[in-house]
């Protein structure tokens, strides 16, 4: 099998330029110290820069990539997960901490990272290649238009940087958009000082109607639990928030409920 079949369904764009593989995959900076998760391989662009990480592993669902990868990587035999990476519990390929590497399926680029958050405590850094607009949204800051649900959750346990610009002509079949190439990594909160699962909560509903004060977007909230909505938080919109405020508005929201 000399080249695999890029599908559309499974939002698959194979990486061709060299150079930039090998960038991303040198930006992956614990892949000396930690095991190497690499999320749909395709046919090896960065596969074949992880040789060295003590412990690395595929996952990939497409059946024709997996023949390509067992046929030109011999040395990843008994490393192929043959598996949805959504719905397996990544947790048990595991036993501590690892990374999180690839050229992410632009479909699911976003569910991923809320794997990644769902698994946090084990999950200490991410270097991907993303859609260049998911890229901007998950390392904007508060003020920006792009500044969204991700960027607060992902935020609040990670360091997100926004790492460079990759143009489409480096890809077979090229995108429609261009990518970039982000990475996250842990940072050392370990309690965000507040319900996390209403933190969560409040974020999500705030971002869901982004153009209302967070007075009228979490009325349903603040109203069942008579929350005292006259403090000039509930006056700003979400994207003015830090991932702090929240938390505060968390703690505003939970002591009512209580």
């Amino acid at each position: 099998m000399n080249k695999v079949r890029a599908k559309k369904s499974l939002g698959q764009h194979f990486l061709r330029d060299e150079n930039i593989a090998r960038k991303t995959a040198e930006a992956v900076t614990s892949r000396y110290t930690l095991p190497v998760l690499e999320i749909g391989p395709g046919m090896g662009a960065l596969t074949k820069y992880f040789h060295d990480v003590p412990d690395f592993r595929v996952v990939e669902i497409d059946t024709e990539s997996v023949d390509y990868l067992n046929q030109h990587f011999p040395q990843l035999k008994g490393r192929i997960i043959s598996e949805d990476f959504l719905r397996a519990p990544i947790n048990q390929w595991f036993e501590g901490k690892f990374t999180i590497a690839g050229n992410f399926p632009y479909n699911i680029s976003s569910q991923i990272f809320f794997k990644a958050l769902e698994y946090r405590n084990q999950v200490h850094e991410v270097v991907g290649m993303v859609q260049r607009e998911v890229g901007r949204r998950l390392a904007s800051g508060p003020g920006n238009k792009e500044y969204g649900i991700l960027s607060v959750l992902l935020q609040a346990f990670y360091t997100v940087e926004y790492l460079f610009t990759v143009n489409e002509g480096v890809f077979d079949p090229p995108p429609k958009v261009k990518s970039a190439v982000i990475r996250l990594i842990r940072n050392d909160v370990t309690d965000l000082g507040c319900n996390e699962k209403l933190f969560f909560t409040v974020v999500k509903t705030a971002f869901n109607q982004r153009r209302k004060t967070m007075r009228n977007s979490l009325r349903g909230m603040t109203s069942a639990s008579n929350t005292d909505n006259s403090n000039p938080i509930f006056d700003l919109r979400p994207e003015q928030l830090t991932v702090s405020q929240f938390v505060m508005l968390t703690n505003l929201i939970d002591n009512k409920l209580k």
